[in-house]
This record gives C-alpha cells, structure tokens and sequence, in this order.
C-alpha cells in the first residue's frame, strides 16, 4: 500500500488502496456476523438500564473481526467503533465502523441491517461503505473530487449508481427508522413538517435506507439522535451518488446528531427550510 504523506492529502492511488482495505473489513465482519443472522440460539444483551439497546456476540465478533484487519494492516490509524473504546491513530486517519447498524433487525431476522465502514481524514469523510451481507449487496462510495465515485457491488460485478433527481418534496419518498427515534415532541414536529408534504414515508430500514438514497430509490432520510459511527459512512457514499447529507441546521453532521440525506442539493434545501420553519 502506497505511504499516506500527510493529513488530507490521500492521492486517488492511496483511496484505490484503501478502498480495497475498507472491502477486506466489511468480508470479515460478514464472516463473523452472518453464521449468527436468524440463529434462534442467539443470546442478547441490553446495554440500556432504562429501555432497549440491544448487542449480540454478532456486533462484538464482528467489530472484532475488523480491528484485527486494521492492527496488520493499518496499526497507525484511529478507529472508533461502536463496542469498544476508541484509540486515536497517528496517520491522521480514523476509521469509524458499526458492526451491525440495526441490531434490533438482526435480532428479529430483517435483512435491513448493515455493516457500516468509513474512512475520515480529519476534514471530511473519504470512502463510505454500507454491506448487507445476507442480500449480498455492498454499496461504496469514494469523494474524491471530479473522481468520486458510488458503486453497488454484487454477484462479483460493481455496478455506478446514482442518487435520483428532479423528484420535489411532493414526489418524494422519505424514511425513518422509527418514528419514536426523535427525541422529544420539537424534534417529531420537525419531522412531520417534512412527511406531511411528502407522498409517501416508510420506515424501519435502519441503515439501508440511506443505501437506497445513493440507490435513486429513496429520496429522503430523516433522524436525529445518532452517533458517529451510525451516520458517518452514509455521507461520502451518499456524496459521491450526487446526494447532499447534513444536520438539521444544513451542517456537517458526520459525528452524530441530527441528519438529512436528500438525493438532490434541491430537495435538500426544500426540506430543510421546513425543518428549520418547525423547529
């Protein structure tokens, strides 16, 4: 693998490289994940003393799986997952992953769950990567200027894909994860604002969601209360379909918080006027 010379200055051949790595990651977690999907002897663990935060020896398998690629491979970069602690690296680079987004989905047998991998260089998120290894579909993405590309590999063949344009709010296609994931009545009034002009809303899809965003099937994602590792893969791979992902407020939200994947900068702006209106 070619050497990282400095912070922010990954060269398209490093991204090459590391995309490369990001694929080695997600075909280990799927290797420790998938012998547990829909296994009727998985156990289950609550993190939450007050409410349902589930884990399973599938998510602690396979955040394992992963650093133990990134300890070979990448000793000197930063990685902060989801179920243990975070180390910062030296390289400038940090490496964010949730083993299994969508645990609550695991448990139940939906194949909405998913692997999340992203690589940050310390000013924005490079490669996103989204796997769903039981439907074996693994979407990618690289913001790499005029190079940036999003891709849907599957069956050994990587297709380009694209975010959907042209579709205004009162076309538009929006999904949550639940709608009891906002955190108060404010945030839910701010979140009605936008499905109420909205033809038609899903939910329940966790991380696959924004997948279908970069997709073109999907327009809209709207949730709030999430942490780094279960929104900052979903903004280079959104970003590199032609998609703009932000908080509420229209600024970076890689780190958690409140976000908005919109499939086009226009409907962005659309919704967002009205989350700003209502809050």
């Amino acid at each position: 693998m070619s050497r990282i010379s400095a912070l922010f200055n990954l060269t398209s051949h490093d991204l090459t490289d590391l995309v490369a790595l990001a694929n080695r990651l997600a075909d280990a977690a799927a290797k420790a994940s998938l012998p547990h999907f829909r296994a009727r002897s998985l156990d289950t663990e609550n993190k939450e003393v007050d409410g349902f935060d589930p884990v399973t020896i599938a998510d602690r398998a396979a955040e394992q799986a992963m650093r133990d690629v990134l300890a070979v491979e990448r000793p000197n970069d930063g990685v902060f997952g989801e179920e243990q602690e975070r180390t910062h690296g030296t390289s400038g680079l940090t490496w964010v992953l949730d083993p299994i987004d969508g645990t609550r989905a695991f448990i139940s047998g939906l194949p909405v769950w998913g692997t999340l991998i992203a690589l940050d260089d310390g000013a924005e998120g490079r490669i996103g990567v989204i796997d769903q290894p039981f439907t074996g579909e693994r979407y990618i993405g690289v913001v790499d200027g005029a190079q940036s590309r999003a891709l849907l590999a599957r069956d050994g063949q990587q297709t380009p894909i694209t975010t959907r344009k042209d579709v205004p709010l009162a076309e538009a296609t929006v999904f949550t994860t639940d709608p009891y994931i906002f955190e108060d009545a404010a945030e839910m009034a701010c979140f009605e604002a936008v499905r109420d002009r909205a033809r038609l809303t899903r939910y329940g899809t966790d991380c696959y969601a924004y997948a279908l965003v970069a997709l073109g099937t999907v327009d809209l994602v709207i949730e709030s209360g999430l942490a780094a590792y279960d929104v900052a893969s979903h903004v280079p791979l959104i970003r590199a379909a032609g998609g703009v992902v932000t908080d509420w407020e229209g600024n970076d939200c890689r780190w958690g918080g409140t976000a908005l994947a919109a499939g086009s900068p226009e409907l962005h702006e659309e919704a967002l006027e009205l989350l700003r209106s209502a809050s």
